[in-house]
């Protein structure tokens, strides 16, 4: 297939392009300054993971194109056959509104191209529950998008993956904080589901049959509070910690106190403590029985996501050092 990727230099968005290229689609990265000296995400062959020398291997392109510009999405558009919207802002205030602006502009530009379908990264939560703005408009965005293309939503919590900004915000508070006075939220149920567990979902979605719109929940085997979480993350570093959470510091607060701890920006910050109010379960298994696939624990996610973390960290003070 012809697929385009909105969002693809984004934390999903390059490591999804590399195993859209493994699966043998043709891909193009979509992004409103594309870094054409950057090498695009290359297919690897059997043969280059064994260190043999072989034919160089197609690899994604580059297309300039911005979600908010109508103009701008007409070549990037050309001949596609699914767009995948992998797009958020949550780092401004008035990312509501724009999210907004954007589904609906891309959505009419893939209408009138021709796309056959988008594939689009929602969020979990229960409609009837009194959900964040963010997670509101997460689903916003999914009933945009298919109101105008046949739309597969793919609902999902927390990412664990090196590169996320929640999981970077469990790593810097387990590193930062071995005795820490938390929120209440810390005691929500949620259940995370590992980036390699959602990339392949995103990739094999696209090859099963489905009429129309529809949404499928994804997340790993078990739900836990963000309190466990914690902890599981504080085992596999073998650090120490003590949680003492109180009930008194508000969503406000507690997202200064997150700005204040960790590297995250608070309007970043804002959007994502109010979202931690609501519990995020997965509620049905559909998309694993069609295809077939079983998502990792959390352990076992959290776990590869800090041996990523190490590496990158690690080639970084090589790089200074060089």
């Amino acid at each position: 297939m012809n697929v385009l990727i909105a969002g693809g230099t984004g934390f999903v968005g390059r490591h999804l392009a590399t195993e859209l290229l493994a699966r043998g689609h043709d891909v193009a990265i979509m992004s409103r300054r594309p870094d054409t000296r950057r090498p695009a995400p290359q297919r690897v062959t059997p043969q280059q993971a064994a260190g043999e020398v072989v034919l160089a291997s197609p690899e994604a392109g580059w297309t300039r194109g911005d979600v908010s510009d109508p103009a701008s999405l007409t070549v990037p558009l050309e001949h596609i056959d699914v767009a995948y919207y992998l797009v958020h802002s949550l780092d401004r205030p008035d990312f509501v509104v724009h999210d907004r602006h954007a589904a609906h502009t891309f959505a009419k530009a893939a209408s009138a191209a021709g796309v056959q379908r988008i594939v689009y990264m929602g969020a979990l939560g229960d409609d009837a529950d009194q959900l964040s703005p963010h997670l509101q408009s997460r689903r916003e965005v999914e009933q945009i998008l298919a109101e105008h293309v046949p739309t597969t939503t793919l609902r999902a919590g927390i990412v664990v993956g090196d590169g996320g900004t929640s999981w970077e915000i469990l790593c810097q508070l387990v590193e930062r904080l071995p005795i820490m006075v938390t929120p209440k939220w810390v005691q929500t149920i949620t259940q995370p589901v590992a980036l390699a567990d959602v990339v392949s979902l995103l990739a094999k979605v696209i090859e099963l049959r489905i009429d129309g719109s529809e949404h499928f929940d994804i997340g790993a085997p078990e739900s836990l509070s963000y309190e466990k979480m914690l902890r599981v993350v504080a085992e596999e570093m073998r650090r120490s910690l003590f949680i003492l959470p109180v009930p008194l510091l508000s969503p406000s607060l507690s997202s200064h106190w997150l700005r204040l701890i960790t590297d995250v920006d608070l309007q970043t910050a804002r959007s994502l403590v109010d979202s931690m109010t609501n519990e995020v379960i997965v509620t049905e298994r559909r998309l694993e029985q069609l295809t077939g696939h079983r998502p990792m624990t959390y352990r076992t996610a959290a776990r590869q996501a800090l041996i990523d973390r190490r590496r990158r960290k690690a080639s970084a003070v090589a790089g200074d050092v060089a």
